[in-house]
């Protein structure tokens, strides 16, 4: 493959030319120090591939959180035009759609919370279910669930779990519109049936956190936080429900591409224009399990909030936490966008990707559209996570796009090879980091090691102009499934 060719310190370009079929050049977010791992990772063959998308606009982008995915990379960016034949691609989205991220705030001070944290942790992996294959204690039947996949986290809160100014705070406002339950397979249903209000396994956390540095004064108290504060993040999506819909559509999708000539350099690119029934259903079962993943962190954040009251055996009016946002990181929306001076309504996929939207953009909510749209990134649980907003060169360079993590740098098997559960808990420790895992393998493929520092990442993006730091946020206690 051709090499890249610098842009400035934080962007590189592959050239069309990089490989047959390519329909527009990629564009890799990084730093010269990130380039060895991304280019070792054999990624950019995916961001070449994805430049081959009938109707893809402008680029095929790459945040620096970039490596190797099913399709697309994790951290891989590509919009379509459907007026244009634009495509709709599974392998676009994820297994796990809707995986996202929701932080809250509270008036706590760490000094309310440190002593007693590990107490707190405890409480908290009690309350929250969590783990491979875990049910919650969230009992529905087939029929609720299909009122949860139409309403999103607006059957959260008419259910008990939070209040309705919350709905304000999440992308989306909780509910993707046009979804639509019919399309569904009752293998789908079955799998999701018993999970909502669970955490999962993988990278996917509860983590307690204390807001230890502010770059940004006025965004920080725009969104209530404060140096000192503690803040809750819950990082977590549509569970067995949505990968269950992703490898249904894989095959419903699986003769598209001979329907209608679409040609494809790697069969998991599999993909049907966004106007075919075939698109439209994908998008609208799609649309389902965003909706689940959003109703699920509501429920979480709810049984959040009752764990901190009881661990702490404080009142809600003391303890002030409330929602600062949530954001999807594994989805596919149409919105318009600017293609050279043209307005145009596009599908943009975002597969390990956060959507990072400007001051002054109508769809940033009302407190936050002065300063824009929070985005939230979460590091490893040894580390630290950061707080951003959109800024308008996102717009105008990456569709409204930025990194949704810190990204791994070792495979699963690799770090599981090089560190064992003890010393990931003494390391753990050392860092004052209270750590409970309901797997001792899957938090082992979580450690520090095996993620790029969060830190690099975010200074890309800063640099770029694409999100602004607002703060960083410090781990003391972690739920791992």
């Amino acid at each position: 493959m051709e090499p890249l060719v610098k842009i400035n310190d934080s962007l590189w370009e592959l050239p069309q030319t990089a490989k047959p079929g390519m329909r527009v050049p990629g564009r890799i977010y990084a730093g010269e120090g990130m380039l060895k791992h991304i280019i070792g990772d054999n990624c950019l063959e995916q961001v070449a591939n994805v430049a081959c998308l009938p109707g893809v606009q402008k680029y095929s982008l790459a945040m620096p959180d970039i490596h190797w995915g099913y399709g697309f990379p994790i951290g891989g960016v590509a919009a379509t035009d459907p007026a244009e034949g634009g495509v709709v691609s599974p392998g676009g989205v994820g297994y796990d759609i809707n995986c996202g991220v929701r932080l809250m705030r509270t008036d706590l001070k760490r000094e309310d919370v440190v002593p007693r944290i590990r107490d707190l942790v405890h409480q908290l992996s009690r309350d929250i279910p969590a783990g491979l294959g875990t049910k919650s204690d969230l009992r529905l039947t087939l029929a609720d669930e299909r009122k949860l996949v139409a309403q999103g986290a607006r059957w959260a809160v008419a259910n008990g779990f939070g209040d309705a100014e919350d709905l304000e705070f999440i992308e989306e406002n909780g509910c993707m519109a046009d979804a639509e339950p019919s399309s569904l397979t009752e293998r789908a249903l079955e799998r999701g049936a018993g999970q909502v209000g669970s955490l999962g396994s993988g990278n996917h956390f509860l983590e307690v956190q204390i807001v230890d540095e502010i770059y940004d004064e006025t965004a920080a108290n725009v969104m209530g936080l404060f140096l000192g504060g503690v803040t809750v993040m819950i990082h977590c999506g549509s569970r067995g429900f949505g990968y269950q819909v992703c490898d249904d559509y894989l095959r419903v999708l699986a003769r598209a591409p001979g329907k209608y000539g679409i040609h494809l350099p790697d069969r998991q690119l599999v993909s049907a224009p966004v106007e075919s029934p075939e698109g439209r259903e994908y998008l609208a079962s799609m649309r389902c399990a965003a909706n689940y993943a959003f109703a699920n962190r509501q429920v979480l954040a709810s049984k959040a909030k009752e764990a901190f009251l009881r661990a702490l055996r404080i009142s809600p009016a003391t303890m002030g936490m409330a929602l600062v946002y949530d954001v999807p990181h594994n989805i596919a929306k149409i919105e318009e966008h600017t293609v050279e001076g043209q307005t145009k309504r596009l599908c943009v996929h975002r597969k390990g990707a956060t959507r990072s939207f400007p001051p002054g953009h109508p769809l940033v909510p009302a407190r936050y559209r002065a300063i824009g749209q929070p985005v939230l990134v979460p590091g490893d649980m040894g580390r630290y996570s950061f707080v951003m907003v959109g800024q308008q060169a996102a717009m105008e360079q990456t569709f409204g796009t930025i990194c949704h993590g810190a990204g791994r740098l070792m495979s699963r098997s690799r770090i599981k090879r090089e560190i064992n559960f003890e010393q990931l808990r003494r390391d753990m420790d050392e860092r004052g980091v209270v750590m409970m895992a309901h797997g001792r393998d899957t938090a082992v493929e979580e450690a520090p090691a095996a993620y790029k520092d969060v830190e690099d990442v975010v200074g890309v993006v800063h640099t770029a102009g694409l999100a602004k730091k607002v703060c960083r946020l410090r781990p003391v206690g972690v739920v791992k499934g």
